[in-house]
């Protein structure tokens, strides 16, 4: 039996971003070992259950802290020992850089990155420190990337952004996928209704500036001073995260004070939100391809985004939604006026959302992309391959 070692950044994600991929990796044979930073009791009975070997590893996701990344980073070289796994998968920044080294000191002959975002340490650089951030990873992203079998890209900007700095050359074999997918099944359809709980628009991420939180909060006191009357309400669901560019609780807690927004903490299940609100917003700087609102898609939510790569990917402006500038509270709120005034448009393009979701967003179909180009199925019958 061949094996296969996932590397992504949280055991959550291995779950709510490549548990169907791992179970696929599962129904065709192959024995797949996955490591991440952190563990659970939920996490680790969720491995059991499906029969993979997760091996938690101390990753310090988001720090600088050289001396942690030395630690991470020799037990990872470890473990792809212990392990010799004929395939690496790896996402995010410091599991595809430690992970792709790693490996190919291990002599892993099939290596593969999936690129899921640029992250902090590749956005255009506001100070010294973050200057020469970018600089280290665009370096070690260089040194790691240079062997792989293949790298996988979410949008076309992120891949135009890799040659840009020079981080890849065009001799690499590429392949641009929709996301991660989201399960339709999972996600069904649910039809809002707005003239009974009043117009609520909800933010999915975790608690980063660069989501578009602060506009989005200022977004929302403009649409409160136009219609004061009317039944509307602005929520967020997510997590606090250690990254640089976070919102504080003190900021959370006092939008909540001043009646602006409705923190609702986090949640293992976005469903039960999703299904109550009724236009989904992601005033994201940039994306790989946000996850949260391919979900709001497939349950039927019209999408106010921006048009920034990842995020553009995912809205036909005036079909199932309305992309608007980055960084332009205006830009948001008129969107959002859109729909308080027009109500039928709630309806209508959450409609267009879940068909485009059905096309273009299935994650069984972007699995089966990700699994031929693994050579795991033959892309002309699907049939198992290892």
């Amino acid at each position: 039996m061949k094996k296969i070692l996932v590397i992504g950044g949280s055991p959550k994600s291995l779950i709510n971003f490549r548990g169907e991929l791992i179970k696929r990796f599962l129904s065709h044979g192959l024995k797949v070992y996955a490591c991440a930073g952190g563990e659970s009791d939920y996490l680790k009975n969720w491995f059991n259950k499906v029969g993979v070997k997760f091996i938690p590893l101390p990753l310090d996701r988001t720090g600088t802290n050289l001396y942690k990344d030395f630690i991470y980073f020799m037990k990872l070289l470890s473990t792809i020992k212990k392990i010799s796994p004929d395939i690496v998968l790896a996402y995010t920044v410091k599991p595809v850089i430690y992970g792709m080294i790693a490996s190919r000191i291990s002599n892993v002959k099939n290596c593969y990155a999936l690129i899921t975002g640029i992250g902090y340490a590749l956005i255009p650089p506001k100070s010294l420190k973050q200057r020469i951030l970018n600089i280290i990873v665009s370096l070690l992203y260089n040194f790691s990337l240079k062997s792989v079998n293949s790298i996988f890209f979410q949008n076309q900007d992120d891949l135009n952004l890799f040659f840009k700095k020079k981080i890849i050359s065009k001799s690499i074999k590429i392949k641009i996928i929709n996301g991660s997918g989201v399960d339709l099944d999972y996600y069904t359809y649910t039809k809002p209704n707005p003239r009974k709980e009043g117009i609520n628009f909800l933010l999915i991420s975790r608690l980063l500036k660069d989501k578009g939180i602060y506009e989005y909060v200022s977004a929302a006191k403009i649409v409160y001073k136009l219609f004061p009357q009317k039944n509307i309400s602005f929520s967020i669901l997510g997590p606090f995260d250690s990254n640089p560019e976070s919102i504080t609780l003190e900021e959370v807690q006092l939008w909540n004070r001043k009646g602006l927004i409705n923190y609702l903490g986090e949640s293992d299940d976005v469903r039960p939100y999703i299904a109550k609100c009724s236009v989904f917003v992601l005033p994201s700087y940039r994306e790989g391809m946000p996850r949260s609102v391919l979900e709001a898609m497939a349950m039927g939510r019209a999408i106010i985004t921006t048009n920034v790569p990842g995020c553009k990917e995912t809205v036909i402006s005036g079909k199932n939604g309305y992309l608007v500038k980055e960084k332009s509270s205006q830009e948001l709120a008129t969107a959002m006026v859109k729909f308080i005034k027009n109500e039928k448009y709630i309806e209508e393009m959450g409609q267009y959302s879940r068909k485009l979701a059905s096309k273009k967003f299935n994650v069984h179909d972007i699995n089966s992309i990700l699994l031929e180009e693994m050579k795991i199925i033959n892309s002309f019958n699907k049939d198992k391959l290892i």
